[in-house]
């Protein structure tokens, strides 16, 4: 069992250096479910079997003293006392060997991880400034997975509903050109709305989103001051950041699924968004890959709505409830 178990640790670290180098994509919910398995098997061994096994040998190691104390007694002879060594050969033999120390002792731990990741919070870490100024890089936010309701881990089979997805969500959402990648941006159309992004300026089904003038924003990025807006899709107001010196036009937009509802132009772009889809924007709208290049997020794919900063090494000022 030892030989068998550093083989599954070699093959843990194999995949998760791999993970690290960036030779492939891992999948942290899959890597937890199976490691919750293997543990869990192991846990489950020590209890029925392990332990019990290793009860025995030390019940088996005390009569054999006790024995040979009243054989000495029997003889004549004064039995020695229990002696420092019985009492270390028998904790030696209640120990759990490394092996069950690093498997069956952590499935707890792993199991617990699991289900807070997979039903209630999920940690995400902000890779860049797609979403400045609500988001800055190296802010650690969570998601909360049960806001829309509950999906089983892997599977992404809805089995609860909750909540409905509101415009000016930020969520966290699986990449529909590349589910392996997890994306964050702005929900800013509902299943049915007509979306225009035309000339810098967000319509929704015919109405311009109200926008109110900000202080200039330093865009530590481009090294250059971008325009700041409050703009407000729900019942809270949120920041964006305007490029004026790059054009409307949408360049290099992919082939997506229901293309046919968008119309590009000079201007921008216009869509109406299909049933069970959504339409989303990054706060800094001109520094974003979104549903303007690549097209609606299904509802499948929409992994939890993020509402908390939770660290940031870099300003701790940050942490706490964004919108």
């Amino acid at each position: 069992m030892s030989a068998l178990t550093a083989a599954l640790f070699a093959a843990l670290a194999i995949y998760l250096g791999g993970w690290y180098l960036g030779w492939w994509i891992g999948n942290f919910s899959l890597l937890l479910l199976m490691l919750s398995a293997a543990t869990f098997a192991y846990w489950l061994a020590e209890k029925l079997h392990f332990r019990p096994a290793r009860v025995a040998a030390a019940a088996r190691l005390e009569r054999e003293h006790a024995q040979r104390r009243a054989e000495l007694q029997r003889q004549g002879f004064a039995p020695p006392p229990a002696d420092a060594e019985l009492l270390h050969a028998r904790q030696q033999l209640l120990a759990q060997p490394w092996w069950l120390d690093w498997t069956a002792g952590l499935f707890p731990v792993i199991f617990a991880v699991f289900v807070l990741r997979s039903f209630v919070v999920e940690p995400f870490r902000i890779p860049s400034g797609s979403m400045l100024p609500t988001l800055v890089v190296g802010d650690l936010i969570l998601v909360s997975k049960f806001h829309y309701g509950i999906r089983l881990p892997v599977l992404h089979t809805e089995i609860v509903d909750n909540q409905p997805v509101r415009r000016g969500d930020v969520i966290v959402f699986r990449f529909p050109v590349d589910p392996r990648i997890d994306y964050i941006k702005r929900v800013v159309g509902l299943p049915g709305d007509e979306i225009s992004y035309l000339d810098k300026r967000l319509a929704i089904n015919g109405q311009p989103v109200p926008l109110t003038p900000r202080a200039d924003f330093y865009d530590p990025e481009t090294l250059r001051y971008l325009q700041q807006y409050g703009e407000r899709l729900g019942e809270a107001e949120h920041g964006i950041l305007v490029d004026r010196e790059r054009p409307g036009f949408i360049p290099a937009a992919v082939d997506f699924p229901h293309r046919e509802a968008c119309r590009y132009s000079a201007e921008g772009i216009v869509c109406t968004v299909p049933a069970g889809h959504y339409f989303v924007l990054g706060d800094n709208r001109d520094n974003s890959q979104d549903s303007r290049f690549w097209g609606f997020v299904p509802e499948g794919h929409i992994i939890g709505r993020a509402f908390f900063v939770w660290m940031n090494f870099g300003d701790l000022d940050r942490i706490g409830r964004f919108h």
